[in-house]
């Protein structure tokens, strides 16, 4: 069941169509993560905020533009993906994913809760060929990888203040990872504790590259 004090706590502007939403995501996995393994076993009690929550971070980021178009890449059980076509009605997701399992559970999902936004592609990442504003990510790779996969995937035209680019959620120590990313690319990195109070987020950050 979704803790729509913690959502409301940080984003107090949400319709109740979207609050039903976000209810409707997080019962959704609750109930297809009896059949396959859509997220974490022990994460399942906190799915609020350790997936909806946690997606919703890179809203706080930066807020997506009527009409953009953005990739979740490795988006797995839909996140953050699903969390952040709530959030951006007006926005256009591709979820992008090789385990298509995964895949089927999120379109059930997003048929129940009505969100028309999202679309899933059962590829890998190499054989996509559409471009986006901003590819969104949840540490599937490395950033250095992450850069080699989606070099041709980002439009060179930007409709937002911040420059087109990759977006990912990671967590741990990342000095190398980073080390080797100063070294050709400009990048950001933004502690999620700056966002959000809950003691999950004091290990967790945000890393903007600009591609």
């Amino acid at each position: 069941m979704v803790d729509q004090t913690i959502i409301s706590k940080y984003f107090s502007n949400l319709t109740e169509k979207q609050k039903q939403q976000f209810a409707q995501l997080a019962d959704g996995i609750v109930e297809w993560n009896t059949k396959i393994n859509v997220i974490s076993r022990k994460d399942v009690d906190n799915i609020t905020e350790r997936h909806i929550l946690h997606s919703l971070s890179i809203a706080k980021f930066v807020s997506f533009k009527k009409g953009a178009d953005i990739l979740d890449l490795g988006t797995g059980g839909g996140f953050p993906g699903i969390p952040l076509a709530i959030l951006h009605p007006e926005v256009n997701f591709v979820l992008l994913d090789s385990r298509k399992k995964k895949l089927f559970v999120i379109d059930e999902i997003c048929r129940e809760a009505d969100i028309p936004n999202v679309k899933t592609v059962h590829a890998r990442v190499e054989e996509h060929k559409a471009k986006f504003d901003f590819i969104v990510t949840r540490a599937v790779a490395r950033t250095e990888t992450l850069l080699k996969w989606t070099n041709k995937l980002i439009k060179e035209e930007s409709i937002h203040a911040l420059p087109n680019g990759i977006i990912a959620l990671k967590g741990g120590d990342l000095k190398e990872e980073l080390k080797e990313v100063s070294k050709h690319a400009y990048y950001e990195k933004t502690d999620l504790s700056s966002y959000f109070k809950e003691d999950f987020f004091e290990t967790k950050c945000l890393i903007y590259v600009q591609h």
